[in-house]
């Protein structure tokens, strides 16, 4: 699932999978902070063997620009730091 809001300044990823709550609380606090500035990609890890291999106890984790922002819970915090950074809309 992707939400185009304004791939401009990039995206976030969340790793998750179907069917996990904490996966789908953390993207239900997300969107609100990053709507209209960062695109939103949601990748099922167990859609590559990869992905399970490497976050099937680690999800759901927030990855922006390869880098780790959150893990299991939402840092809001962290979310706004990048969002600070980010230019102007």
């Amino acid at each position: 699932m992707s939400v185009p809001d304004s791939d401009e300044h990039g995206r976030m990823i969340v790793y998750s999978r179907p069917g996990c709550h904490l996966c789908e609380l953390l993207i239900d606090e997300l969107m609100p902070l990053i709507r209209g500035r960062l695109e939103l990609e949601v990748r099922d890890i167990d859609s590559r063997p990869e992905w399970k291999l490497k976050y099937g106890l680690l999800i759901p984790l927030v990855e922006y620009e390869g880098a780790t922002v959150c893990q299991y819970q939402l840092d809001s915090v962290a979310i706004r730091a990048i969002l600070d950074g980010l230019p102007a809309s």
